[in-house]
């Protein structure tokens, strides 16, 4: 299970460095395919289909949005036409439950539009960060945050953890084990700008806002691995999927990724 788990986790970070290094379409269509994964692990966690094969006229609905979010996000990026289509989701998911009535149920119309907010909207900021001015630079701070958090956290966890901080919905995260993830994200996001990012912004201090970048992102990694969890405890479910082995589905390995990506964007444009 271990060499599994490791051989899964190898290929999935070489191909996150080959497609955010390439950006542009291999970059927007991997995160697509990404996204039409997690948000079907989604609504089959939140019970939004009969049928665990075939989506129904709900999801299609928002797996149709998705494509469509993810063309605007290549073609355009403009936030306009993103706020459009994220309207135009809501609009088509309403129109599928007035027109059927009362086949579908108002939580599971519910359902799909988080689960469209969820993961494709918020894993669409990887690919804004990386398209950015300058953003091939700072996308990194994205997988620093997630991963690098994760690593340390676990690492401090293991070797002097010992106050439970969640022991109803994870019993294993310590106070310590937290703190450490921060911090260690933090030291690696501040070598990161330090030996990097001042090159390309070389009147800037560099290093203290990549740190500070980390370290939010850092908490936010965490806030999504265990909002992840709780949904999997309340609908008693053990994993999102089987595509990966060793780890389960797109959600179950990406669930740091995917709000760490947005706030990452957000305070790259404020503080450059």
């Amino acid at each position: 299970m271990f060499w599994t788990r490791l051989a899964s986790g190898v290929v999935l970070l070489i191909l996150a460095i080959g497609a955010i290094s390439l950006g542009g379409i291999p970059l927007a269509i991997l995160l697509w395919a990404v996204s039409m994964t997690a948000f079907r692990e989604l609504t089959k966690a939140l019970k939004c289909t009969g049928d665990e094969k075939k989506p129904n006229g709900l999801e299609l609905a928002g797996l149709a949005g998705v494509t469509c979010y993810y063309l605007l996000v290549y073609f355009s990026g403009e936030h306009t036409w993103l706020m459009m289509c994220l309207v135009g989701v809501f609009l088509a998911v309403m129109f599928v439950y007035v027109m059927f009535f009362p086949k579908y149920s108002a939580v599971q119309v519910m359902a799909v539009v988080f689960s469209f907010i969820y993961a494709p909207v918020l894993l669409a900021f990887v690919y804004l960060t990386r398209m950015y001015d300058k953003g091939i630079y700072m996308v990194w701070l994205i997988l620093v945050s997630s991963w690098g958090c994760d690593t340390c956290a676990y690492v401090v966890g293991k070797l002097i953890g010992k106050k439970k901080i969640f022991p109803v919905l994870s019993p294993k995260k310590s106070l310590e084990g937290c703190v450490g993830g921060v911090l260690g994200a933090a030291l690696l996001g501040g070598l990161y700008g330090f030996f990097f990012v001042e090159r390309v912004f070389p009147d800037t201090e560099a290093a203290w806002m990549t740190a500070f970048i980390c370290a939010v992102g850092a908490v936010m990694s965490m806030v999504g691995d265990l909002a992840a969890s709780a949904i999997k405890r309340n609908m008693d479910i053990k994993d999102y999927g089987k595509l990966i082995p060793g780890h389960g589905g797109i959600m179950d390995r990406f669930d740091s990724v995917i709000v760490t990506a947005p706030m990452t964007y957000f305070l790259m444009v404020l503080l450059l």
